[in-house]
């Protein structure tokens, strides 16, 4: 029997973040919730929601925010790190002389650095020290999630004890959790998902069909596994919640990032106007030149990865890039 802990700390204030400390907070744990920007804190201090990422949902007296990292990190048991992650190397840099040697950490953010190729708990790992990470993902939107709707999602980590804690502090009557000892996998799967999910949005941008839409998913997928299994994931972890779970629901989801900016970019808005549209954190557009990286540097063919690199970076069509896919060499499946 896992005994329930008293304080967690959210590292980040976006939607997920807050959603994290709402899930804690309604199994009586006290939450704070660290944000980098005082304006944003102290809107969400007076407002008593986060009116800018979930608006909506009134914060319990259990839940609080600041931008003190020492005061945010006083007493965690448990810390959930929900930093975009192009932006967490900078973040852990600032807040990590503050971070408890013993910490228990925990990512939700589904991402591959640009610069360095790393994982989110492998960045923590390198700015924080020898601390016990984790990843939790799955299928999760958060306005979903905070709304009570039934989720099930599953935490990574290669420590049985922090998955069990996790486990144990986060699942309730509508969000179940399950534990998987394959860290990579769960964290591969989340952040190549969303380069999959850009090339569902914009399937759905220039209405090539349900049937395009059906073969990008099913192939997304085997490229993605392929990926995976070659960075020393298990290929079981991409047929469960991290992987086929998060993949579908990213894909088909009205409110998904990726599926939406997907679609905007086949409509033929600009991709840099795409991202300026938004006050989110589009991540699969970084995380496509990532994943192609890793795909050269590991010998991986991914030839739906490739197609929306070359849509976002190399200024192709979709309706080139789409007739590349098609006009492949022919071979089994």
């Amino acid at each position: 029997m896992i005994p329930p802990i008293e304080r967690a700390t959210i590292i980040g204030d976006g939607a997920m973040g807050t959603v994290c400390g709402l899930l804690l907070a309604s199994r009586g744990v006290s939450v704070t919730m660290w944000g980098f920007f005082p304006e944003q804190i102290a809107e969400i201090e007076r407002l008593g929601e986060n009116r800018r990422f979930l608006p909506g949902h009134q914060l319990p007296d259990n839940f609080r925010v600041t931008t003190d990292a020492a005061d945010a990190f006083e007493g965690a048991e448990l810390i959930v790190s929900a930093v975009p992650v192009q932006h967490m190397r900078g973040v852990w840099e600032t807040i990590a002389p503050h971070c408890p040697a013993e910490a228990r950490i925990i990512s939700v953010a589904k991402g591959i650095e640009v610069e360095t190729l790393l994982r989110p708990t492998q960045i923590i790992g390198q700015l924080v020290g020898a601390v016990t990470v984790g990843a939790l993902s799955g299928p999760s939107i958060a306005p979903e999630v905070a709304a009570g709707l039934p989720a099930t999602v599953v935490v990574g980590s290669e420590s049985l004890e922090l998955a069990k804690l996790t486990q144990a502090s986060f699942n309730t009557r509508n969000f179940r959790v399950y534990t998987n000892p394959d860290l990579t996998g769960v964290e591969l799967a989340g952040a190549t998902k969303n380069v999959v999910a850009l090339a569902a949005g914009i399937i759905d941008g220039i209405g090539a069909g349900n049937n395009a839409k059906a073969a990008l998913v099913t192939r997304g997928l085997v490229e993605i596994t392929r990926l995976g299994v070659a960075l020393g994931a298990q290929s079981d972890t991409f047929r469960g919640l991290a992987g086929v779970g998060d993949l579908v629901t990213t894909c088909i989801s009205p409110v998904g990032r990726n599926r939406s900016a997907g679609e905007k970019i086949g409509r033929g808005v600009p991709v840099a106007e795409v991202i300026a549209s938004t006050d989110s954190v589009i991540e699969g557009i970084p995380t496509t030149q990532s994943v192609l990286a890793l795909a050269h540097e590991y010998r991986v063919e991914m030839p739906i990865t490739s197609a929306v690199y070359s849509v976002l970076f190399e200024h192709s069509s979709p309706a080139e890039a789409i007739e590349k896919l098609m006009s492949r060499q022919l071979k089994p499946e």
